[in-house]
């Protein structure tokens, strides 16, 4: 019983002191005192996490499961992003007497070569290979089956031209007074009206969601982050 009330109470106690320092100004220091908290816990969390995935990886890579040679160069980009970034590798601060007093990510350190000839050029070629993917996807979704997928490939086609010079040149010839109804009068209208009205709909949607979740938690109806009872 314990094992599940006592960080219910803590979750409860937290939760209330955030809602009550958001709206009762003069209680607005509370909410950085558990913002403080708050980071302590992200620390110890991130230590955790680490330890974490150095022990799963190396697991996988003793039992030589599929995969292991991923898990190696996994477990090697961390150890040494950690080394390099914990011990300021390359940072050259403002007093030669002090050299660690730079910023760990300071221009020309290592950490901010790893992030700039490594890091970013992964993502930029993960980028353009979902590209294809993204194509793939669309190519199967604005097929018009129904009146749903008809609407949804129109939209699409008028916005594609509407960002392009091609739709430009193709409406040159609409009045000024009907700009409306050039491509990218269109898309300026399908972006800035329908687009924004379902954002705002999924986003209404989303804070309902949210604050429905928090009151089960914060109300101890929802658990489950505590895990289940065999854990």
């Amino acid at each position: 019983m314990l094992k599940s009330t006592f960080p219910w109470l803590i979750v409860a106690v937290t939760g209330c002191v955030m809602i009550a320092a958001f709206f009762v100004p003069p209680l607005a220091e509370w909410k950085n005192e558990a913002g403080a908290w708050f980071e302590i816990l992200a620390a110890m969390a991130f230590v955790v996490g680490g330890a974490n995935l150095f022990a799963q990886h190396l697991k996988k890579i003793s039992a030589r499961r599929a995969g292991w040679g991923y898990s190696a160069v996994t477990l090697f980009s961390f150890v040494v992003t950690l080394v390099v970034g914990l011990f300021k590798v390359g940072v050259i601060g403002e007093d030669p007497n002090y050299p660690w007093a730079g910023h760990y990510q300071a221009e020309g350190s290592a950490l901010w070569w790893l992030y700039q000839f490594a890091y970013q050029p992964l993502i930029g070629t993960m980028f353009a290979l979902l590209a294809f993917y993204v194509a793939s996807a669309a190519f199967r979704a604005f097929r018009a089956k129904n009146t749903e997928a008809t609407m949804l490939l129109t939209a699409a086609f008028i916005v594609l031209l509407g960002r392009t010079y091609a739709g430009t040149w193709l409406t040159s010839a609409v009045p000024d007074d009907y700009s409306a109804l050039t491509f990218p009068g269109m898309t300026a209208i399908i972006l800035g009206v329908f687009n924004t009205a379902g954002q705002r709909a999924i986003m209404i949607g989303i804070a309902l969601g949210v604050a429905a979740t928090s009151l089960k938690v914060l109300l101890g109806v929802d658990r489950s982050y505590l895990g289940s009872d065999g854990d």
